[in-house]
């Protein structure tokens, strides 16, 4: 079927109005009308080919919130009229150790991301959220319960929430440990907030003064502006777990130096260029770890939209129509956002 989105055909030109094909719902697919799609900073490296193996045309998004519009004969957890999400995956290998263990993020023969990857529909390569409608196989599908009102709001957990949640799970985070979230944008504003709903004292660390009392209305429990030593020296050794969702290279030393013995910092920004080489001895000395994470496997991001429906968290986000997406982006990398840009689906059409 035909039906409305928005891509580039080069890296060099803009997202422009475009027709693109979605298969006929199979036996195990779910089809979704979009209502949202939220925008994130991977989209804008996708489709500017920063980086590598870029396919065009090239329609981005992975955090979709919509309607199931038809389902497939076998399909059993889901029916026409339910609120579903999809997040960053369409497809794993499904056989592999960690598929087994519900951890598709980490397929061993590689998921197939929801746009940029490998498939038999259709230009030959996924199509993302930037459209009017996705058809996704029942096991990548995600049930929403949040009040329709929010929908637009909660079309980012499907990257960002499940980003941050996903490393304050496996870290056990929780009430009587002290975690910071270094960077206040589209993923920190997240993890804020998770981590202030699971109970941890949760400190926020900013380089702008200006977001001081931004990121206590989010829930922070104290703030730290890091380019100020005095405050960052003020809590040297005290932290268990840091998560750091800043993308650009930066030192870590800093934020190593703040955590306990057997102090854990997860990174989950991946940097355009390397982080200067970390201190050894900060490391050796205290037992401390530098840590990555991706997103969460399917079942953990159902546990992360149904814990965020239950503490009604949602992302802050600035709500555009399609022809506002270019705009967007370049507003995005000036940081000219609270946090998120969704994309109301509505207006493809016209």
């Amino acid at each position: 079927m035909q039906v409305k989105a928005y891509g580039a055909y080069a890296s060099d030109k803009p997202l422009e109005s475009m027709d693109i094909y979605r298969r006929e719902p199979g036996a195990e697919d779910v089809q979704i009308d979009i209502q949202y799609c939220g925008i994130c900073h991977s989209d804008l490296h996708q489709v500017r080919s920063e980086w590598e193996g870029t396919h065009y045309p090239c329609v981005p998004g992975h955090e979709i919130v919509g309607r199931v519009t038809a389902v497939g004969g076998n399909v059993s957890g889901f029916k026409v009229g339910d609120i579903v999400g999809v997040g960053c995956m369409v497809d794993s290998c499904q056989h592999c150790a960690s598929c087994d263990e519900g951890l598709e993020q980490y397929c061993e023969n590689g998921f197939t991301p929801t746009y940029n990857g490998a498939t038999d529909d259709e230009p030959g390569h996924t199509l993302g959220g930037y459209s009017q409608k996705i058809v996704v196989s029942q096991k990548f599908v995600l049930k929403v319960n949040h009040p329709e009102d929010q929908l637009a709001a909660v079309a980012p957990l499907l990257c960002a929430g499940i980003t941050t949640y996903s490393p304050l799970r496996h870290w056990n985070v929780g009430p009587g440990k002290k975690v910071g979230i270094v960077g206040i944008g589209g993923l920190g504003h997240m993890g804020v907030k998770i981590a202030h709903a699971l109970g941890a004292h949760t400190v926020a660390f900013t380089t702008s003064e200006k977001k001081r009392e931004a990121a206590l209305e989010l829930g922070a429990d104290e703030v730290i502006v890091s380019k100020n030593e005095d405050e960052m020296a003020a809590h040297a050794n005290s932290f268990d777990f840091i998560l750091n969702t800043v993308a650009a290279s930066h030192n870590l030393d800093a934020f190593t130096n703040l955590l306990k013995r057997d102090g854990t910092m997860t990174l989950v920004g991946v940097p355009e260029h390397a982080h200067p080489s970390p201190a050894i001895g900060n490391l050796i000395f205290k037992r401390r770890s530098i840590a990555g994470s991706l997103i969460g496997g399917i079942a953990e991001t159902q546990e992360m939209l149904d814990f965020c429906a239950k503490h009604n968290i949602v992302a802050d986000i600035e709500l555009i129509s399609a022809e506002k997406i270019n705009e967007a982006y370049e507003r995005m990398l000036k940081s000219d956002v609270k946090y998120r840009f969704v994309i109301d689906n509505a207006t493809l059409a016209g």
